[in-house]
Parts: structure tokens; C-alpha cells; sequence
């Protein structure tokens, strides 16, 4: 009988849990789809988002820089030390669910008056325990592996904009390059055309205002040129700080030489929001904050708690010639909140708080 009522008790006490597992919101995303249909029509379902960069941007030297920025990038470097926090945070998350273990080693020395010093020691270890009764740390390892996931988004959103960067920068130089290139040659062609003029001047065949008219068309080429000059450099500079190197050229092939695939296609909306990293880091972030309330609930119920020890001692009887004996000790505790002077529900609002601000952040994403 008694049995029973235990087993009635635990149900009891497991169905006050919060084991509630993350519902992605309901978001209305009819008005995106109808309208890219409208504008575009049917599209295929290789879109642009499933391309690696290694198939989209075929030029070896750019492939180069791009391999450089993703070893060399601080903010890259920061998104992989976050996900291997994160990945650290998991680990101990599951571990919670096992008993911790410990050992310890004591000796003493005592005496009383005029009598004779007492000798004592233990030697042992012990365990403890945690029950995860009513999911605090299921929801602690669920928020952890949502951690994980967003900051593996995180990794890749920071990998992909890097890769556009350095791309947008590849193609921008060299564009400039080849602009470089027709004002050099539109103004060795001025060049000549001056010396000509000068030419038929000295011998009558025209005048002083034609001459004057080609050398200023002669300055202002110069001018575009040094202007595209300092363009390139600057973007080189700007370049070379996403490479995380020192300033200096780039080396880069011809614009006429840039292969790119011949169509591309977007994708379906669906498709696009599913393969975005930063829409699926805030989704996952919303998940982490979902199970952060969680474990915040879960303070409002008792914590059971197993602990044990075994060890060697000789002060069990408090005499000088008492031989060491094993001792063994088990505990169950079982500890309900009463009274944290409002700090446990300050934790369920801010948790609360955070989750509907992670539920924002989401539908803007």
C-alpha cells in the first residue's frame, strides 16, 4: 500500500514539471510568397543560397582570399570561439543529469587540558545526486543545444557575409582596374591629339583656343586617374583589413576574365528563409529564451537531491586508541522554495522579458 501512495506522489510531483518542449510562433508569411510569385513567376528549386562559394566564384585567385578571410578574419575567429563556448556549455548540460563525485582526506590533532593528544583522520568520497523531477535540467540542456545551434548560424551568417565582402571588393577592383585602364588609354590618345594640335598651330592650321581646350580635357583625365588611383588603393586597404594583413596590393585577374554562373535563380521565399543562417539563429535564439523560462519556473518547485559517503575514519568514538573503521552515510533531501525575497519571480519576468523580446527579433528576421 504504501508503495502506492509513493507512486502516486511521484506522478504527482513529475506532472507540475516543465518539461514543455519549443512550438516554432505562427507567422504569416502568405503576403511574401504571393507576392514573389507575382513578380517573378515559377523558379526552379537550385537557387543561389545552395551554391557553395567555391562553384559560385570560379577565379583562383579569388578563391584564395576568400580561403584567407575565413582562416584570418577576427570577426570569424570570434564566431568560432563562441560556438566552441557553446559547445562547452552543452556538454556540461548533460553531464548535469550524472552524480558528481568527490574525495577528500582530513587529519587532526586535538587535546583537552593535561590529557593526552588525540590523532584523528578520514579518509573517503562521496556522491551527489540530482533528480531531475520536474525538468530543470532537461530544459537547461535543451536551451544549451539551441545555444549551440545559434551560434553555429551565427558562425556561418559571419562566413557568408565575408565571403560577399571579399567578393563585392574582388570585383570592385577590378572594375576599377579596367576603368584605370580606358582612361590611360583615352589619355595617351589626348596626348597625341595636343601634340597634333600644337603641331598645326605652329604652322597656322589652328588656333590657340582648340589647344587650350585639349590640354584641359588632357588635366581633367589626369584628374579621374589619380582619383582612380586612390580608389584602388583604398580599396585594397579596406580589403587587406578584412584579410586581417597588412595593407598592400591585391592580386587579381581581369574583369574580362570573371566567370560567373549564367543563371541564377533566387529560390522559392520558403526555401530562402529555411537556408538564411541569420533567420535560423533568431529562431533558435527564441528556443534558447523559451527553455531559459523554463528552468526559471522550475525554481518555483522543491529540488530532490541524493548524496552519499564511504570512507575510512578512526573518530567515530572520540578516543586516542579508537581504530579506523569504514563509515558509510546516505542522504535524501528534498528542498522547497519559501521565501527568496522576490528574486525567483524577478527571474521568471526577466526570462519572460527576454523571450518575448527574442519573439520580436525573430519575426523582423
Amino acid at each position: 500500500m504504501k508503495y502506492s501512495y509513493i507512486f502516486s506522489l511521484t506522478l504527482l510531483l513529475c506532472s507540475c514539471g516543465t518539461y514543455s518542449t519549443y512550438k516554432r510562433p505562427v507567422l504569416d508569411a502568405d503576403s511574401l510568397t504571393t507576392t514573389y510569385c507575382r513578380q517573378t513567376g515559377p523558379v526552379d528549386t537550385a537557387a543561389v543560397s545552395a551554391i557553395h562559394w567555391q562553384k559560385l566564384f570560379s577565379d583562383p585567385q579569388l578563391q584564395e582570399l576568400i580561403q584567407q578571410g575565413l582562416a584570418s578574419n577576427t570577426e570569424v575567429g570570434v564566431a568560432r570561439l563562441r560556438m566552441e563556448a557553446a559547445e562547452a556549455s552543452l556538454l556540461a548540460s548533460k553531464l548535469a543529469y550524472l552524480p558528481s563525485l568527490h574525495l577528500s582526506a582530513e587529519g587532526g590533532l586535538s587535546k583537552l587540558g593535561k590529557g593526552e593528544t588525540a590523532k584523528t583522520y578520514n579518509l573517503g568520497g562521496g556522491a551527489s545526486w540530482e533528480v531531475d523531477i520536474f525538468g530543470r535540467l532537461t530544459a537547461a540542456k535543451r536551451g544549451a543545444a539551441a545555444a549551440l545551434m545559434a551560434s553555429q548560424d551565427y558562425r556561418q551568417a559571419v562566413e557568408t557575409r565575408l565571403v560577399a565582402t571579399i567578393a563585392e571588393s574582388y570585383y570592385t577592383l577590378s572594375m576599377l582596374d579596367e576603368q584605370l585602364a580606358i582612361v590611360e588609354r583615352t589619355r595617351e590618345s589626348w596626348q597625341k591629339t595636343v601634340r597634333a594640335l600644337e603641331a598645326l598651330k605652329r604652322v597656322g592650321e589652328q588656333n590657340e583656343t582648340g589647344v587650350l581646350q585639349a590640354r584641359a580635357n588632357l588635366l581633367a583625365l589626369e584628374e579621374e586617374r589619380l582619383n582612380l588611383i586612390k580608389s584602388i588603393s583604398e580599396a585594397e586597404n579596406a580589403l587587406s583589413s578584412v584579410l586581417a594583413r597588412p595593407c598592400g596590393p591585391i592580386a587579381r585577374g581581369a574583369l574580362a576574365a570573371a566567370s560567373l554562373p549564367e543563371a541564377i535563380s533566387t529560390g522559392l521565399p520558403l526555401h530562402l528563409l529555411s537556408n538564411r543562417p541569420d533567420v535560423r539563429q533568431a529562431e533558435h535564439q527564441l528556443a534558447e529564451a523559451f527553455y531559459a523560462t523554463n528552468v526559471a519556473r522550475a525554481d518555483f518547485y522543491p529540488r530532490l537531491s541524493l548524496s552519499g559517503t564511504i570512507g575510512w575514519t578512526n573518530s567515530g568514538g572520540g578516543i586516542v586508541a579508537n581504530p579506523g573503521q569504514w563509515l558509510l552515510n546516505a542522504i535524501g533531501q528534498l528542498t522547497a522554495p519559501l521565501f527568496n525575497r522576490g528574486a525567483t519571480v524577478a527571474n521568471v519576468k526577466i526570462a519572460k522579458a527576454r523571450q518575448e523580446e527574442a519573439k520580436l527579433q525573430f519575426r523582423q528576421a
